[in-house]
């Protein structure tokens, strides 16, 4: 990515989170102590604004995000199997797995609800919407059968659905990233993510030893001659 397209894509997010902490100065004192006890929040305000600013020709649309302590409320529009449907859930995070190969995020979902935009619908989702036939109360187990699967959908059961972003075709493929999870993983792992009405607050847990598995790497790395220097 260029710098151009980069400073694109970032200045917008800066620009609204320096407007955030404008409305907002208590915030720099929450990131402060936050930042002494390993913890970082991410206001519910910031979330809405990504969320409005997804675009592409199937991405969900009128996406709506509010605080369900310890999960988040989540609803969109999305084209199920060709079907606009008006999809809402709970989304609690269990578990988050860093790794060098994997990036892994377990997530339970309740209080699932499927509603059709437009009741006039004729398919064979809005036909089984309208009949009441989908156990929605598992979800995991309705997206483990879907015709087209997608790639980072590792596991689905019940309520419980587990994603591995580095499946994803982009996301795997970005050297960057991969360089970066493995530095971090020996050092830190997420111990939760819960939300408060306003906030995502997640909480790290460090990994004492872990300094002594990255700091070889990087002082190899530091220490290694450059081209031409005997």
């Amino acid at each position: 990515m260029s710098p151009a397209r980069l400073q694109t894509l970032l200045l917008p997010i800066v620009e609204t989170l320096v407007s955030y902490l404008r409305e907002h100065p208590e915030e720099l004192l929450r990131v402060v102590k936050n930042a002494i006890g390993l913890r970082f929040g991410v206001p519910i305000a910031t979330l809405r604004w990504l969320a409005s600013n997804v675009k592409g020709k199937r991405a969900p649309r009128d996406i709506a995000i509010g605080a369900v302590p310890p999960g988040v409320r989540v609803a969109a529009e999305i084209d199920l199997m060709g079907t606009d449907v008006r999809a809402s859930a709970v989304v609690y995070v269990e578990r988050i797995e860093i790794a060098p190969e994997a990036l892994r995020v377990e997530l339970r979902l309740s209080e699932v609800s499927l509603k059709l935009v437009d009741e006039r619908a004729e398919s064979p989702i809005a036909a089984l919407l309208k009949s009441g036939a989908l156990d929605l109360s598992k979800p995991g187990n309705l997206a483990a059968y879907m015709p087209k699967r997608p790639a980072m959908l590792a596991e689905a059961k019940d309520d419980r659905i587990v994603l591995d972003l580095l499946k994803h075709p982009k996301l795997g493929k970005s050297g960057a990233l991969r360089r970066a999870l493995g530095l971090v993983s020996p050092l830190v792992t997420i111990s939760a993510i819960e939300s408060d009405p306003e906030h995502l607050d997640v909480a790290l847990r460090p990994f004492p030893a872990g300094l002594s598995e990255v700091l070889p790497g990087l002082w190899r790395g530091v220490g290694r001659p450059r081209h031409g220097t005997p």
